[in-house]
Formats: C-alpha cells, sequence, structure tokens
C-alpha cells in the first residue's frame, strides 16, 4: 500500500493481464458479525484484509470473541447470542466503517451490555437516525452524545421481555440499505415471536439487501420477504454457524478493471483483463456493472469465478442509466463518461450523499479539474466527456474515500497523456490496500518517471535517493549496491576482478536475484547490507565495475528496476548512462573532507577503527580513479542539477530535491 502524501500516476498507454481482487467488504463485514453471533466455530476463507474489517475485529474482540487468524483463513468462535457478563461501559471505536457502526449499533442494542460508539469525523457527520428510531420503536435504549441523528451514540442494555414486538417496526429505506441490513442481521437476538419489518419509501441498493438475506439464510436465519416493503423473521430464529464460509471477492472492487478493460489497449499483443475472485454468477449487487460496462462497448465473458474484459467499442458510447442498483460502483461509469461520444447521466444515486463523503459533489469537483464540464443535483451526475486538447494534469482530493482514489485513476489513460496525481492514496486501504500495485501490475506507461542522483562515494546520495523514493512511493535502485553484490557475488564464487574471469563475472551479474527494501539489500533473500559496506566491498565493486563485460550485463538489470509509478536511482552514471532521459538529473557533491568525517562517523558506529586522514586520502584517491577511468567516468550529467551538500542536513538535501521535482511536474504546487 501507498503511505506517501500523493501518488503521481504518469500517463498510461495499456493495460493486460490478470488480477485476483481482494474479498468483499460487504460480505465480509456481515460474515464477521454472523459468525461472532453464531453458535459454533466459523471458519472464513478469503476475508478481506483492510481498515473496515479490521475495525470490525478489533471490535468483536473487544465483546469476547474468539478470533484465531491464519494467513487468510480466520477462525472465529461466536458468542451464541449472548454476550459475556462485563458490567462496564465499553468504547468502540469504528472509524469511518459505516459497515460496522450500522450493524454493531443494531445487534449492540439487544446483546445487552452498556456501549459507546463513535468514529472519525466524517462518520459522525454520516446519519444513522433512521436506524436509532426503528430500534427505539422497539424499545431499545440509545441516546446520542452529539448531533442528534448521528453518531456517536450510547447505548443501554434492555429486557428483551419489554420488546415491543407485536408492531411492525419501521425504517426508512430511500437513505441507506444499511439501516434495514442492520435491523435484518440484528432482530433474530430478540425473535420469541414474528418480528415485521416495514420499510417506510422506496427501498435503495436492494442488491445489498439481497446479499444480507443470503447471508442470512447461511447462518440458519429464513427471512421471508414481501416484495421490498415487508421483511419478517420468524419466531424462534437463531444463528447457526455454517462450519465453513468463503468470501467472493469484491465486485465493486472489480468495477476499476472492468473500466480498465474497456478503456485500455491490450499490452505486448494481449487482449484485456481477465478478473479472478468474481464472476457474473455473484451475490453482490456491483455485479451488474457488467451491464453498464457492455451498454457502453465493453467486451465481457464470464466463467465460474472469472471475467475476460476487453476494449469493444471506441469511443465508448454515452449512457443514461438508473444506477440505484449498483451504488458504489456507479462511480466508475463516472469517470469512464470522460472516454464516451456524449454526455452520460448516472440518475437515482441520491445515496452518494450520506458515503464516505457527498460522493457527488466530490465527483464533480474533481472531474472538473480534468477538465470536465459536470451538472449535478440532488440525485444524478451529468458528465460531458473530454476531447484530446481539453484533458489537464489534474491533482485529484480524495475526501478520504477509496473510491475516489481508484475511480480517478483511470483517467491516466487519457489521450492528452498527462499524468494524475492522487492526494493521500493510502485511503484505498479501506477496501483494497494494494489497487495500485494491482493497477501498476497490468498498466504500461508511456514513459515511467526517472530521478537520477549521482555523486562520488560518500556524497549522501544513497541516504538522499531511498528518502526521495520513499517520499514518492518510487521504486529505489542503488547501483553502488549493485556493483558491490557483484563483487560479493564474484568473492564467493572464487574470482576475481581481471579479464580472465570478465565472462563468468558477467554472468554472475546479469541474473541477481536482488531486492531493495526498507533500507536493506537482499539477495536471493538474504540481507547483505553489511556485508557490502565494509571498505573491501567497496574497492571491489569499484574494480567490477572497470569491466565492460560486467557493466554491459547489469545496464539491463540496472533498467528493469524502472517500474511503475517511477523509480529514484542513485549512482556514478545514472544520469549520463543508464538512464540518460531522466525527468530530474541531480549531482550530488561534497568537500573530501566532509566526506570523510561522514564516513568516519559511519564506521566508528560499527566499531570499525579508522582515521579521518587514510579516509580522506582514499576518497580522494577513489574521485580520482573514478573520473579519469575510460567506461563511464563519474561526471555530471549536461543538465543536471548541482546540489552541494557539504553544509546542508539530509532533510534540507531532501527538500531541495523534491522542490526540482515539483518544478518538472505539470501538477501546481499544493
Amino acid at each position: 500500500m501507498f503511505s506517501t502524501a500523493f501518488l503521481d500516476i504518469p500517463p498510461l498507454a495499456s493495460a493486460s493481464g490478470t488480477v485476483r481482487l481482494p474479498g468483499s467488504k460487504s460480505i465480509s463485514n456481515r460474515v464477521l458479525l454472523l459468525a461472532a453471533l453464531a453458535s459454533g466455530t466459523t471458519t472464513i476463507h478469503d476475508l478481506l484484509d483492510s481498515d473496515d474489517t479490521r475495525v470490525m475485529l478489533d471490535a468483536l474482540r473487544a465483546l469476547g470473541c474468539g478470533i484465531d487468524a491464519a494467513g487468510s483463513t480466520l477462525r472465529i468462535t461466536g458468542m451464541g447470542g449472548q454476550l459475556k457478563p462485563g458490567g462496564l461501559l465499553l468504547p468502540l471505536f469504528l472509524g469511518n466503517a459505516g459497515t460496522a457502526m450500522r450493524p454493531l449499533t443494531a445487534a449492540l442494542s439487544l446483546l445487552g451490555g452498556e456501549f459507546e460508539l463513535s468514529g472519525v469525523p466524517r462518520m459522525h457527520e454520516r446519519p444513522i437516525g433512521d436506524l436509532v428510531d426503528a430500534l427505539t420503536q422497539l424499545g431499545c435504549q440509545i441516546d446520542y452524545l452529539g448531533n442528534p441523528g448521528y453518531p456517536p451514540l450510547r447505548i443501554r442494555p434492555v429486557d428483551h421481555g419489554a420488546l415491543a414486538l407485536d408492531a411492525p417496526i419501521r425504517v426508512r429505506g430511500d437513505v441507506s440499505s444499511q439501516f434495514l441490513t442492520a435491523l435484518l442481521l440484528a432482530l433474530p437476538l430478540a425473535a420469541r415471536k414474528d418480528i415485521v419489518i416495514e420499510v417506510v419509501g422506496e427501498l435503495i441498493s436492494k442488491p445489498y439487501i439481497e446479499i444480507t438475506l443470503n447471508l442470512l439464510a447461511r447462518f440458519g436465519i429464513s427471512v421471508r420477504r414481501d416484495g421490498w416493503e415487508r421483511f419478517t423473521i420468524p419466531a424462534g430464529s437463531s444463528y447457526s454457524s455454517p462450519g465453513d464460509i468463503h468470501v467472493e471477492a469484491d465486485a465493486s472492487s472489480a468495477s476499476y478493471f472492468i473500466a480498465l478493460g474497456a478503456i485500455a489497449t491490450g499490452a505486448r499483443g494481449q487482449k484485456g483483463i481477465r478478473i479472478e475472485g468474481v464472476g457474473a454468477d455473484s451475490i453482490q449487487g456491483d455485479i451488474r456493472f457488467i451491464d453498464a460496462a457492455r451498454q457502453m462497448g465493453a467486451e465481457v465473458d464470464s466463467g465460474p469465478n472469472w471475467l475476460q474484459v476487453r476494449r469493444g467499442v471506441w469511443p465508448l458510447k454515452a449512457i443514461d442509466l438508473d444506477a440505484n442498483h449498483i451504488p458504489d460502483a456507479a462511480m466508475t461509469l463516472a469517470v469512464m463518461a470522460l472516454y464516451a461520444d456524449g454526455p452520460s447521466t448516472l440518475r437515482n444515486i441520491a445515496s452518494w450523499r450520506v458515503k464516505e463523503t457527498d460522493r457527488i459533489d466530490a465527483m464533480a469537483n474533481e472531474l472538473r479539474k480534468l477538465g470536465a464540464t459536470v451538472e449535478s443535483g440532488p440525485d444524478f451526475i451529468r458528465v460531458h466527456p473530454l476531447a484530446q486538447a481539453d484533458w489537464r494534469p489534474a491533482t485529484i482530493r480524495t475526501y478520504d474515500d477509496h473510491r475516489v482514489a481508484m475511480c480517478f485513476s483511470l483517467a491516466a489513460f487519457n489521450p492528452a497523456q498527462v499524468p494524475v496525481r492522487i492526494l493521500e492514496p493510502h485511503c484505498v486501504a479501506k477496501t483494497f490496500p494494494d489497487y495500485f500495485e494491482t493497477l501498476f501490475s497490468v498498466a504500461e506507461a508511456q514513459e515511467i518517471p526517472v530521478i537520477c542522483i549521482d555523486g562520488p562515494t560518500a556524497s549522501g546520495k544513497g541516504t538522499l535517493a531511498a528518502e526521495v523514493a520513499r517520499l514518492l512511493g518510487y521504486h529505489y535502485l542503488d547501483s553502488g549496491s549493485l556493483y558491490r553484490v557483484t563483487g560479493l557475488a564474484m568473492r564467493r564464487a572464487g574470482l576475481s576482478a581481471d579479464p580472465q574471469h570478465e565472462a563468468q563475472i558477467a554472468a554472475l551479474a546479469s541474473a541477481l536475484p536482488l531486492h531493495f527494501t526498507e533500507g536493506k539489500v537482499l539477495l536471493a533473500g538474504e540481507d547483505v547490507s553489511d556485508d557490502i559496506r565494509t571498505e573491501a566491498a567497496g574497492m571491489d565493486a569499484s574494480r567490477v565495475s572497470t569491466l565492460p563485460a560486467v557493466r554491459a550485463a547489469l545496464l539491463a538489470l540496472q533498467q528493469r528496476f524502472r517500474q511503475l509509478p517511477g523509480l529514484v536511482a542513485d549512482g556514478r552514471d545514472m544520469g549520463t548512462v543508464i538512464f540518460p532521459d531522466a525527468a530530474l538529473k541531480v549531482f550530488l557533491t561534497a568537500s573530501a573532507a566532509q566526506r570523510a568525517e561522514r564516513r568516519h562517523k559511519q564506521l566508528i558506529s560499527k566499531g570499525i577503527s579508522t582515521t579521518l586522514d587514510s579516509l580522506r586520502s582514499d576518497l580522494e584517491a577513489r574521485d580520482a580513479r573514478d573520473s579519469s577511468r575510460s567506461v563511464a567516468p563519474l561526471k555530471p550529467a549536461q543538465d543536471a542539477r548541482h546540489l552541494d551538500n557539504s553544509q546542508l542536513s539530509i532533510e534540507q538535501s531532501i527538500d531541495q530535491v523534491l522542490n526540482w521535482w515539483q518544478e518538472v511536474q505539470p501538477f501546481k504546487p499544493a
């Protein structure tokens, strides 16, 4: 997951390959609560690992459920509908997880015990009054601790014998289907007689209710439904574990890759995107996004637990759609509309306004940043397509809403070849923590951006480059380590850096299983960071770098580090030889005295005895050798920016490089 302040997505040209989706959030949190309420132990397979499910699991642990995790499998020992006696007020923080707040409000109102439910500020702006009203009709004791109609809430225990079960419980259905879902999941706790729920107004998001009814049946609760207006929970209903249950992949998350297949041309001679984990026969309503994508021109095939999507009609066809049945997935259509042949209208989406953010306003605001003309109202949005000349590079605000972030990543496929900046990309952790990594695994860019940081030994380029890469969410290449690892592999193979061993060393270098992570250098999974940082290893690195065959072998290896979303590479010839087309080249320098002092402190901290004079002499000699070698001598690229960090802190150096990077980007400063 990208935890950076922003993520720059370069212009994307094509996409093809296979993606495996995470589990459905809607199914995951429903299954977790039902398993907790049921008797027996439930083994849950392929559960979504996300912010929302972690919030629910934390709450269930606090309630006393037994939870045992092993990889993607989770075993929950349920409470059997009975809360363990405790007697103390239990505070539960539920973040911005509506799929936890709404059902837990209902369930805890009937379990007994005293609770305070709260969340992030946005959760305290999401209405819950209609659910609370329905529960108080029944006789539950719920108080508002802030604004009436909104969390946070205080829940007090109630005697089931005092509940008013004779009259139907009435709940509005036109604000959020989660209110009805919460009642359906919780009321079997009190079903000493038939309990009837009547829906007031038109029920929105009906497919989500179908998910709820389907899962209730799996846990032994057979709800009778009369249309979409009346639901009856039979007397004597009780939850029982199904034993094992598998969570489908998330159909809402599938929408981004269905759209990707519809928008992008195939890469490397392949055709389209294969999506594994969900098929057209899914129990999730958002799978009907397939129908909308087909209307717009996508070619979609389906089989058991898979979809195959290809670009068909181009430009896409404009649509006018009642999107009430796919409220979450429909957001993806608003971005697809930018690639259509006319204005597209999404109607009956009033529920967008009470989600993680006001999604109608959010989508309209951010689409306009891209250059689009957008009209919106209380329950609709109309998006006009963009001609190639009208696209603008945009900084997309995500409003802490995972779906906004994922939707707008698709704008990077624009024909104007302008990049897109996504602010706070980590918000995708709510449902799809690895979304951007998954996107980048199948997408190909027009050009992947590279920042080169070259300079002499001990100038601090490695520290600087690694931190710049971390802050940008880019890959990192330490070419000095590359040569040092080659030297290590050479030594372990019993070779020496001379012409008669050159071909053998080059063969070793071309196949180095090398990975940089968290400041470590891993060779075939072995941490060799300390082994390659000795002075002897440095000398080996300098020697093998003079061998032409080794340099040729490492050239392709280094260039393979150029992967989405970008690369920061440090070394001595990154900007002159390896990545001469890099968007930013920095030549980092410091005086020999300053570099010797830094190296001295570094070695002393590791218990290595040395002197400043010897280090300075060694650095000056190495500078002379590196600058005068016949192959790729150390020198700044003609278009490099010079940065003397002799008197700068690492933070000041980082700020300077990031400022230079901002200067060469088309985005306006924040």
